[in-house]
């Protein structure tokens, strides 16, 4: 099954090497201990309310930086609840996916775990919300899928360091 490309989403899409230089510094201080560091902890608090401000087509992120962000609602692990975060929304050949990268961080994001419990949600692109089933990506998928991301984002190597005792998931967003 094809996966999704939400309308204008590519629109949002701007390659590190024709990001301006403050879209570049962001993207660099974003990857940084210090930088990964802040915006794991602060970052989503932020582009919420920014998401709802401009009714669900911007956050800070996508503002400043340039990358696609989007919000991702996924069913809690645990709690059974919907979660909603913002996670880079990368469009691809293949569809719509997303990196589990954490800033790096020791452990999965949580929407990982809620992913994996549970593969339904809802992505909010560009102001529309659709539902998905998202399926992990291996082998060449999953390294074309990296490569593409590399080339927004070059971040992810960096977080792929700092988190190399466990292994990175991209998954695929298909339409349902």
């Amino acid at each position: 099954m094809k996966a999704m490309l939400a309308p204008g989403l590519g629109t949002h899409l701007i390659a590190y090497d024709r990001a301006n230089a403050a879209q570049r510094f962001l993207r660099r201080f974003a990857a940084s201990g210090p930088g990964s560091w802040l915006f794991a902890r602060a970052l989503h608090r932020i582009d919420r309310p920014v998401h709802r401000l401009t009714r669900g087509r911007h956050t800070l992120a996508s503002l400043l930086s340039g990358i696609p962000v989007v919000m991702l609602t996924t069913t809690g692990a645990r709690s059974g609840r919907p979660r909603t975060v913002p996670v880079l929304g990368l469009p691809t050949s293949d569809g719509l996916a997303v990196i589990a990268s954490n800033f790096g961080q020791r452990a999965h994001p949580g929407w990982y775990h809620n992913l994996r419990a549970n593969p339904e949600g809802e992505v909010t692109v560009d102001g529309v919300t659709r539902r998905f089933r998202a399926r992990e990506v291996e082998g060449e998928v999953r390294e074309r899928i990296w490569e593409q991301g590399l080339r927004v984002y070059p971040g992810w190597s960096q977080y792929e360091r700092r988190a190399s005792h466990r292994r990175i998931a991209v998954f695929l967003l298909d339409p349902i």
